[in-house]
């Protein structure tokens, strides 16, 4: 199985891997899906703050639980490819990589612009208020390192086209 690990800050752009995996009928997990789900299922309301401390309490006592479900979903989709969205600490991408062939995809976008598209999506678990404690709290999570070690990177401040065109390059460049 070949997998693709999606990284990035947040509103860095990772949900245009997700764009370029539906369209191409591509299995997409997303470990934030995976916690906005829970927030539901408890009947919390979607507020940063639930969805922080949901997210904390899903990753356990190793960091790694909603990972690892993500995994596992991704697994039992018995496909050749997947995608998999935010994973935050290299002990994530090391369970993965036992697990299938990984590529590590970074978005970048400046903070500036990151903060922008925070404001503009409106989403309930997302606030311009507490974009720096967000931004503390993923770099906490270790969100940084796989940043850094990624095999590929897509700098995400032109259009939506370009940044899809550079995920294909990336993703046929891989699948060699």
């Amino acid at each position: 199985m070949k997998i693709f690990v999606i990284v990035g800050m947040p509103a860095s752009g990772k949900n245009i891997a997700r764009s370029f995996a539906e369209s191409k009928k591509i299995p997409y997990f997303a470990t934030g899906d995976i916690v906005r789900d829970e927030v539901k299922k408890q009947g919390l309301d979607p507020n940063p703050d639930n969805t922080a401390a949901v997210s904390t309490a899903l990753r356990g006592n190793d960091g790694m639980g909603v990972t690892r479900k993500a995994l596992s979903k991704a697994i039992d989709t018995k496909s050749p490819v997947v995608f998999l969205e935010g994973m935050r600490s290299w002990p994530e991408i090391e369970i993965i990589g036992k697990e299938s062939d990984c590529t590590v995809i970074a978005f970048l976008a400046p903070k500036a612009t990151r903060l922008n598209r925070i404001i503009s999506r409106g989403r309930s678990d997302d606030s311009a208020d507490i974009f720096d404690a967000r931004d503390m709290r993923e770099i906490a999570y270790g969100t940084a390192i796989p940043i850094a070690l990624a095999d590929e990177y897509i700098l995400n401040t032109g259009s939506f086209t370009d940044a899809t065109n550079a995920m294909n390059a990336i993703v046929e460049k891989h699948m060699c």
